[in-house]
């Protein structure tokens, strides 16, 4: 199956997966798992999520994770920081980078927003140098809008309660 018949399915599957589900945690649970299982040379996948000026760990599926990133730091900061995603080819060339894991050689990271607003970011790493292309982060960016599509619905309906 080529890159972008896989991508497709993932964001069909996704959406399918969380068409039902109205609680955060688990739609981003589900969300991670779903990537990691559907993506391959994938090590890591995850969301930190923004709470003042800095990123909390969220769910993720991978190895043990840095808990805390300070907006504008490594790659996820930065991301937070400039609202747009970001590649990286070779982890070790990037200014700041905060290594995690010793595996990971490259990175991608997308930003989420929630009503225009800065939520978190979706992190995945690879073992793999030059694992992310312009096509990974094209249809990133299409998962990061179905996900926050979902969390905006479930966070309309709790502000109703």
């Amino acid at each position: 199956m080529d890159k972008k018949t896989n991508y497709l399915n993932l964001i069909e599957n996704l959406d399918n997966l969380l068409e039902f589900d109205h609680f955060e945690m688990s739609i981003l649970a589900n969300s991670s798992a779903l990537i990691k299982e559907m993506l391959k040379d994938v090590n890591w996948v995850g969301f930190y999520l923004l709470y003042n000026d800095e990123l909390l760990l969220g769910p993720f599926q991978g190895k043990v994770a840095c808990t805390k990133i300070r907006l504008g730091y490594g790659v996820v900061g930065t991301c937070a920081q400039k609202r747009a995603s970001i590649i990286v080819p070779d982890v070790s060339l990037f200014p700041g980078h905060i290594p995690c894991d010793e595996t990971t050689k490259s990175e991608i990271v997308i930003p989420l927003f929630i009503e225009g607003k800065i939520y978190g970011v979706l992190d995945l790493d690879s073992k793999k140098l030059k694992r992310f292309s312009s096509i990974d982060q094209r249809f990133l960016e299409q998962v990061a809008i179905i996900i926050s599509k979902h969390l905006t619905r479930e966070a309309r309906q709790i502000r109703n309660i």
